[in-house]
């Protein structure tokens, strides 16, 4: 006869007709487990685009150069990338998370019979990632990024995160690798109509729509970097929601009611002075 210590070492074989029932059962809980997960995950995504966002809820890590808009500057930049856009239009936003929770918001009180853009955020910081717009991304490896991106932007906003030569150059390669073509000439501009520029005439706007936004002493780097697509220095001077010590720009390739190029004044035009021209002020030769 077995004693009690052998009986409890002896091993339990199921039946195959057992196994198969456990496994069913395993299988059915694992969907089950799978299936509740998806629907937290879209409750959560329609909360976010539900309810307002603040970027008070993102607190500025320094070490890591992080220095948010004001709201109003987040707003403005929002507005004019949003100017003239379909649902065929893709905009990314470049290490400046601001603006994409900005323009997150504008979305969300859209109609929804409106036509709404594709967003696309490339951001290093990984809170972002609970938006499914959020593409991990490194300016030290500016090719390190989801095949699919590649030309498909039609409208980009830029902060690189450092000052130097280094992070602008390698952001600059970022931004032409997902750049949609190659840049239009003036004359295959974009037309915008007077309701969709805010009830001003039609205007010209270039295709790809580039803004970049970063320190003053970057200027001549910038313009260089990006000359192929028309960007120039712009007099507009973003603010930032705890102030910023140096001296800050804004560089795009097209115009708008919140900026012009800098350096150029408007003067009338001989003859009708309710028309005017802009033109650069005189140098010393």
């Amino acid at each position: 006869m077995a004693s009690s210590s052998e009986s409890d070492d002896e091993e339990i074989v199921l039946s195959s007709d057992a196994l198969d029932a456990l496994n069913a059962f395993y299988a059915e809980r694992d969907a089950r487990a799978k299936q509740l997960a998806e629907l937290e995950q879209e409750a959560e995504q329609r909360r976010l685009e539900s309810v307002a966002l603040s970027m008070d809820t993102f607190t500025e890590d320094w070490n890591e150069s992080q220095f948010w808009y004001s709201e109003e500057t987040a707003n403005q930049f929002a507005h004019y990338l949003l100017d003239g856009c379909t649902a065929e239009t893709t905009l990314a936003i470049v290490s400046a998370p601001s603006v994409f929770v900005a323009l997150r918001n504008i979305l969300s009180t859209t109609p929804s019979d409106e036509p709404k853009p594709k967003l696309v955020l490339l951001e290093h910081d990984n809170r972002f990632a609970i938006f499914p717009e959020f593409v991990f991304y490194d300016f030290a490896q500016p090719f390190k990024l989801p095949p699919h991106l590649k030309g498909t932007v039609d409208c980009v906003i830029t902060d690189p995160p450092f000052l130097s030569e280094d992070c602008q150059t390698k952001t600059a390669l970022t931004v032409r690798w997902l750049l949609k073509t190659e840049p239009t000439t003036p004359a295959k501009a974009t037309a915008v109509s007077g309701s969709q520029a805010g009830n001003s005439p039609a205007k010209l706007i270039p295709h790809p729509r580039i803004i970049v936004c970063t320190g003053e002493r970057m200027e001549g780097l910038i313009t260089k970097l990006y000359r192929a697509y028309g960007v120039r220095t712009t007099d507009f001077e973003p603010k930032h929601a705890r102030g910023l010590s140096n001296e800050f720009y804004c560089y795009a390739n097209f115009e708008s009611e919140l900026w012009k190029w800098r350096g150029e004044k408007a003067v009338a035009v001989a003859g009708d002075p309710d028309v005017k021209e802009r033109v650069k002020p005189a140098t010393d030769s």
